[in-house]
């Protein structure tokens, strides 16, 4: 795991640029604390900070390869988790190798196959190529965009860079957001290559974007295919869990300390428990670790989203599995500490956030550092089982949008509640939706046969796989590298999303439950009291000292009424909620306060040109 970054100008000489790419790369710091690297030659230079996981001392980055007709340079993020069996292919073609490293192996891979070594790989990986043979660049990202990766066209060739940081770093980019960048910050829909920042655009999971002098170009290497599906129950059972058996191995795969997150529900807890039998056939324990509040379990009370606490499924776990745990405890003066939102933000970029479930998971994340350097997570096992509760809800199965914002609307209100009405207005945020919904579903394949209720649900399937589930990765990819944290998603193998996307929904839910097939797949792992439990969502602090210190936080900023936060939120709102008298206990209640807190964060921070022209 690392941070990249580059610079393509074909009518500059770049070895003369250092100061600049120097620093680009170090942006990112944080990404990569173990090593530093920069390259450059005629048009191209690259910039990587890594992060040590495989092959400790021979994965120095950028790395090169000299042929006949010129040199080939790679910068690489992630994990390639079957370079093992490629390595061999490679050798096996003639190919030799100076390292042990996955980093080479995808290198070698190129120089056999070119850009369709992507179609070879199973992993998390954003990486670019420069092909001094062709004098061109070639990006490729991951198929269900865990690695972040981004690209601005410029006048001459291109910058690149893991994070918007990176190539905000360079003059030739400004940090500037118009009005199409708000609509898409304020709505979750997470439109293919938008990268909110004007002129920069997100490499698109499952692509492969080349650069010459002619311009860039793009090629879908991977996406979402409607197959039959002809196994039986048991078949699709045993297939999911013979799938996971063998990605969690894989993903184990490391040369530094690993661990799991565990929140006590099935995703983390079959993913704890399969990764606990595997490492105990060698003598070896799993170390997980939790997440929990200060009188959390205690003094729960349940509400619409979570019906009970997460430490005493957590707890369950960890004694049936046998793990070395450990429970990471927060206060809400933690979780509410301006430094700490205002870290978040940077991480992210961009002020996007989940409010206190942004802040707990960097919390959790930075604790973890300290004693792991890697983490397997459940994430993504909602989106490709279906766990969410908008899954199951017949207005969100209905309404002709993206299904999440039934839910959302619901619990939290409108995103947008917070901001002046003028600038509300010029948003538009409804037909932006509509928009984007439009297009997010013309694509998805019907099977020949299949039922219309067959056919919604696969359409609710895709949504989630194609566009949720990218804002929950790269939330979990930028609180975790913020702090050098390397967490891997076994659930986003493409391997599993394939066969699962695949499954009838009437077999993904064949006892009317969220995630019925995850669930027997692995119920042999699961204490009993998992099996049975409801889904929770990542949990969310109900310390009202919370909310005391958001709205103390707010009052700070109303009486700085000079703040160009005020340039797009509505004064008189926010000043009404932070001078409220009235209990504030719920994410619904606090999240507007959130919300323009974070907004001004990052307007300190990276000083924007806003543009609602």
């Amino acid at each position: 795991m690392c941070g990249i970054t580059g610079w393509v100008s074909f009518d500059r000489e770049l070895r003369t640029e250092a100061a600049t790419l120097d620093a680009m790369a170090e942006t990112m710091a944080c990404r990569g604390p173990d090593d530093r690297g920069v390259w450059a030659q005629g048009p191209a230079a690259l910039g990587h900070r890594r992060l040590a996981i495989i092959d400790l001392p021979g994965g120095h980055q950028p790395m090169t390869a000299d042929t006949a007709d010129g040199t080939v340079a790679l910068v690489y993020s992630g994990e390639t988790y079957n370079f093992t069996e490629l390595r061999r292919q490679l050798a096996d073609r003639g190919h030799r190798f100076t390292t042990d490293s996955d980093t080479e192996v995808v290198l070698r891979g190129y120089l056999e196959w070119g850009d369709a070594v992507a179609e070879r790989l199973n992993g998390m990986y954003a990486f670019a190529i420069w092909d001094g043979r062709r004098d061109r660049l070639v990006m490729i990202r991951d198929r269900m965009g865990i690695k972040p990766f981004y690209y601005h066209p410029t006048s001459d060739g291109v910058l690149f860079g893991s994070e918007p940081k990176a190539i905000l770093a360079n003059p030739l980019a400004r940090a500037r957001v118009t009005l199409d960048g708000l609509r898409e910050l304020f709505t979750m829909i997470k439109t293919p290559q938008h990268a909110i920042w004007d002129g920069m655009f997100e490499v698109e999971p499952g692509t492969v974007v080349t650069v010459d002098r002619t311009g860039p170009r793009r090629r879908t290497y991977w996406q979402l295919e409607t197959r039959p599906h002809t196994d039986d129950r048991d078949t699709t059972v045993a297939t999911v869990r013979a799938l996971l058996d063998d990605i969690v191995r894989r993903q184990l795969v490391a040369d530094v300390p690993r661990c799991t997150l565990l929140s006590g529900g099935l995703d983390s807890s079959a993913m704890t428990a399969i990764a606990a039998r595997q490492l105990g056939e060698h003598g070896e324990k799993v170390r997980s670790f939790a997440v929990d509040f200060v009188g959390q379990s205690e003094n729960f009370v349940a509400d619409q989203l979570r019906g009970t606490p997460d430490t005493p499924y957590v707890h369950d776990v960890a004694r049936a599995s046998g793990t070395d745990h450990q429970d990471i405890v927060l206060d809400a003066q933690a979780l509410a500490d301006l430094d700490v939102r205002a870290k978040t933000i940077r991480a992210r970029d961009l002020p996007v956030g989940f409010g206190d479930m942004d802040s707990s998971l960097y919390l959790l994340f930075r604790a973890i550092r300290d004693q792991s350097t890697v983490a397997l997570s459940g994430e993504s096992a909602d989106e490709v089982f279906g766990g969410y509760q908008q899954f199951f809800d017949e207005e969100a199965r209905r309404a002709a949008t993206f299904p999440w914002l039934v839910r959302f609307g619901r619990d939290f209100g409108d995103d947008t509640d917070v901001l002046r009405a003028d600038l509300t207005e010029a948003l538009d945020t409804p037909s932006y939706i509509a928009d984007g919904y439009r297009t997010a579903v013309a694509g998805v394949q019907r099977l020949d046969g299949e039922s219309d209720f067959e056919y919604g649900m696969r359409r609710i399937c895709h949504l989630h796989l194609t566009r949720f589930v990218r804002i929950l990765l790269d939330r979990k990819d930028r609180a975790s590298m913020a702090v050098g944290l390397e967490v891997r998603v076994p659930f986003c193998d493409h391997r599993l999303v394939e066969y699962v996307y695949n499954t009838p929904w009437s077999l993904k839910s064949y006892d009317g439950r969220e995630k019925t097939l995850l669930r027997e797949a692995t119920a042999d792992v699961l204490p009993k009291s998992v099996y049975d439990r409801v889904k929770s969502p990542y949990p969310s602090t109900q310390d009202p000292k919370y909310a005391v210190a958001l709205q103390d936080h707010a009052k700070d900023l109303l009486a700085r009424p000079s703040h160009p936060v005020f340039d797009l939120v509505d004064r008189d709102r926010l000043r009404r909620v932070a001078h409220s008298d009235a209990p504030i206990s719920t994410q619904a209640g606090r999240r507007g306060l959130e919300r323009a807190l974070d907004l001004a964060l990052w307007l300190d921070l990276y000083r924007p040109e806003i543009s609602l022209a």
